[in-house]
């Protein structure tokens, strides 16, 4: 299997293959880790954030969403408008049919 170096640094970061390009060795397996149950009623202590921390966190986050192009946003408002479109019309002419069948019915 040939690697670039962008995928070789990658799967030595992540400890599968050594500076040598030789696989690493097999780490035993770790027990998975052993957390008391939780007592209803005691719950964790409250801990409050300032309000700058967590404006602050607000836009930590929000640097790492990827947002739409303008051209990507009326692509996408184009497609929900014409299936909005299309819907509209079908549930008004099963309105009208049904509509139409039940007065023949009931008549």
């Amino acid at each position: 299997m040939s690697m670039n170096r962008q995928q070789r640094r990658l799967v030595q970061r992540q400890g599968e293959m050594t500076e040598d390009g030789a696989p690493a060795p097999a780490a035993p397996p770790e027990a998975p880790e052993r957390r008391p149950r939780p007592v209803p009623g005691a719950g964790a202590p409250h801990r409050h954030t300032s309000p700058r921390q967590f404006l602050h966190e607000v836009n930590v986050e929000m640097r790492k969403v990827a947002w739409p192009t303008a051209a990507e946003t009326i692509n996408y408002s184009t497609v929900v408008f014409i299936t909005l479109a299309i819907l509209m019309a079908l549930i008004f002419g099963l309105d009208l049919l049904f509509s139409k069948f039940s007065a023949f019915l009931f008549k």
